[in-house]
């Protein structure tokens, strides 16, 4: 019990000091006011608490001032932040809509030189369009919405204005299967169009080709272009197979090491033409079979 009577007689005792400080600012506060709003002047008593008190108008003025500045700014902030999302979406507006116009002015260019190169071929061209790949190594090849109703037949050359890509290895009524030239099951016989040393491309997958049997006195160079060599009535001559990315002769062997680069983007492909006119060839040479089976 005397504990706690001490206790409020201490909290008592300092409320006092308080009170009074309290007092004191409070009456020169009121003289500040008083002598701003009648104009009147007051002597050393109102001067101290103009110095006491000056330094914390000042100090809540400009805390006022910075709060209000701070407001400023994170309003600012916040409409600016609004302001860089909308743009950033009409970027992405315009990229998308960028793209789809790229799109389609490269679609164009493509079926402007395609339709070029379908003109000034005499062969009678038929377009196909690639809706399958057969990923497996061994056989590469794709499937293309033309077939026995369109005049297709197995045998059949297919090329588009960069140069051969195939030849037709199974038909189906709408459908066919062309084995793609880079195949490493693939082979045609080529010959170098400057010189016309021959050799034998056979394919690499996505390595391109290799130029075979050509003989290390022949002069081929990186750059040459490989052309078709027309034997065996498969592939007429001269179609563009690709170009020489390089030369290498080792020490022992007969034969130069060729590696070829296909004119032919097999990665991209998407239309292609197939030569109609392989139709008589292969019925001719189906015909020759069976003649000298005959005799």
């Amino acid at each position: 019990m005397r504990k706690k009577s001490n206790d409020r007689k201490k909290t008592a005792r300092s409320r006092g000091p308080r009170l009074f400080l309290l007092f004191v600012l409070f009456v020169g506060l009121l003289f500040t006011l008083l002598t701003s709003a009648t104009g009147r002047r007051f002597g050393v008593f109102h001067q101290v608490t103009l110095e006491a008190l000056g330094p914390l108008q000042s100090l809540f003025t400009n805390i006022s001032i910075g709060s209000i500045r701070l407001k400023d700014r994170y309003i600012s902030l916040w409409n600016l932040q609004k302001e860089n999302d909308s743009l950033r979406k009409e970027l992405d507006t315009y990229h998308a809509l960028l793209d789809e116009y790229r799109e389609a002015y490269s679609r164009n260019r493509f079926l402007e030189t395609e339709l070029k190169f379908k003109k000034e071929e005499t062969f009678p061209a038929l377009m196909a369009r690639v809706v399958g790949k057969d990923p497996s190594f061994w056989f590469q090849t794709l499937i293309v919405d033309r077939g026995k109703n369109d005049g297709v037949v197995t045998g059949m050359v297919a090329r588009n204005s960069q140069g051969v890509v195939g030849q037709v290895v199974q038909v189906s009524d709408n459908y066919s299967k062309i084995l793609l030239a880079n195949a490493p099951s693939s082979a045609i016989d080529a010959i170098v169009q400057k010189n016309r040393v021959r050799g034998i491309l056979k394919g690499a997958g996505e390595q391109g080709y290799i130029l075979q049997y050509v003989l290390k006195n022949g002069e081929v160079e990186e750059g040459d272009i490989i052309v078709t060599a027309g034997i065996g009535g498969v592939f007429p001559p001269g179609i563009t197979l690709g170009t020489v990315s390089a030369v290498r002769s080792k020490r022992r062997g007969m034969f130069l090491e060729i590696e070829v680069q296909p004119a032919v983007d097999f990665a991209r492909l998407e239309f292609l033409y197939i030569n109609l006119s392989e139709e008589q060839l292969v019925i001719d040479e189906m015909s020759s079979s069976l003649s000298s089976q005959g005799e």
